[in-house]
């Protein structure tokens, strides 16, 4: 197969986003075969997710990833197609009030990655099933969470400061 013809159904994807989102047109990247990127504002990103999964075969999620990106949270979901074809969604959210809504009754398996975004970047989940911490311990201070960018461990209760 030539590279061309290897991309014809990454362009489909990108076509069909791009037709039922315009908002997305110059927001879909192919990035090789079998990669894709995408981004979409925070409060379109639940019905992006809905059609890729309902319409377009993206069944499979293959992981959320939490980032700081300074003045934001950034959210993105890995989708995968049987096919192969990874299509990773991005999405940001204002970091002093980051809601996001829950996709665990799409893919259950996101209640893990949602709890990591709670605890780790103090993320709201919206419809997040009840459950246990994770990834911190169930002591871990309320408050802390370490993968933001402005956190130290000298901001924990208890813990030495630092010498000048």
């Amino acid at each position: 197969m030539s590279g061309e013809n290897a991309m014809t159904e990454e362009k489909a994807i990108q076509a069909e986003l791009a037709g039922k989102f315009p908002f997305l047109d110059a927001k879909i990247r192919i990035a090789r075969a079998r990669r894709m990127f995408a981004e979409a504002p925070a409060d379109q990103a639940a019905e992006v997710l809905g059609h890729l999964q309902d319409r377009m075969q993206f069944t499979i999620l293959c992981a959320m990833t939490g980032l700081d990106l300074g003045a934001t949270l950034g959210v993105i979901y890995h989708l995968a197609r049987p096919s192969g074809v990874v299509l990773n969604l991005a999405t940001a959210l204002p970091k002093d009030k980051p809601v996001l809504q829950s996709v665990t009754a799409r893919f259950p398996a996101a209640a893990a990655y949602e709890r990591e975004l709670v605890d780790l970047l103090g993320f709201q989940v919206q419809g997040l099933p009840e459950g246990p911490r994770y990834p911190l311990p169930d002591n871990w201070p309320a408050g802390q969470h370490p993968l933001r960018k402005d956190w130290t461990a000298e901001s924990l209760p208890g813990a030495p400061r630092k010498r000048d």
